[in-house]
């Protein structure tokens, strides 16, 4: 679903904006998330993955043909102008960044962000690269939070032809993300 926008939202509403949709997102994954109870920190939310909390910062993603654009980085004014500053895993767990063009959230694990900005794919290039192409179908909120159902009975065959158990398999096995946590849950 794509949006016109009529006016142009300030910082402040785009930031709000991105947060809530983020939680509604994240709420109908069964995600538990959690709000600082202080304005200013580095993170926005703290999200229960099951067995770990996570710090995640909320972004905006802005939309320029077939990629979104997600700004890693704190911007403010100082004496010598605007003052960038990236994010650090003493600070953040993750980025969720909203677009509202396409009305859908997308979740970047900081060990796996090594920019300042990072584009997301819609559709292929022109020239058809795929090499450290950041697709945002791989980062898409679903893809990337969804719970783990547990261990998955595969059926193998047998060399008479019959169909028998093998266990679980690495679908069931492992959790969908891979974000060092702030804090394990015991």
């Amino acid at each position: 679903m794509a949006t016109t926008l009529a006016f142009v939202f300030t910082t402040d509403q785009k930031g709000a904006i991105a947060e809530t949709a983020i939680i509604h997102a994240a709420t109908k994954l069964g995600i538990e998330v959690y709000r600082p109870v202080q304005e200013g920190g580095r993170y926005d939310l703290i999200f229960d993955l099951w067995s770990s909390l996570v710090r995640v910062q909320c972004k905006w993603a802005s939309r320029y043909g077939n990629v979104l654009i997600v700004r890693c980085y704190s911007c403010r004014r100082a004496r010598e102008g605007m003052r960038k500053r990236g994010y650090t895993p003493d600070e953040i767990d993750a980025i969720a960044a909203y677009s509202i063009d396409l009305d859908r959230c997308y979740f970047l694990p900081l060990n796996e962000i090594w920019r300042q900005t990072i584009q997301l794919r819609l559709a292929p290039t022109a020239n058809n690269q795929q090499l450290k192409v950041n697709w945002a179908a791989d980062y898409d909120f679903a893809a990337k939070l969804a719970r783990p159902h547990g261990a998955v009975a595969q059926l193998g065959e047998r060399l008479s032809g019959r169909q028998k158990g093998t266990g679980s398999s690495p679908v069931g096995s492992t959790s969908p993300i891979k974000v060092q946590p702030s804090y394990a849950a015991p």
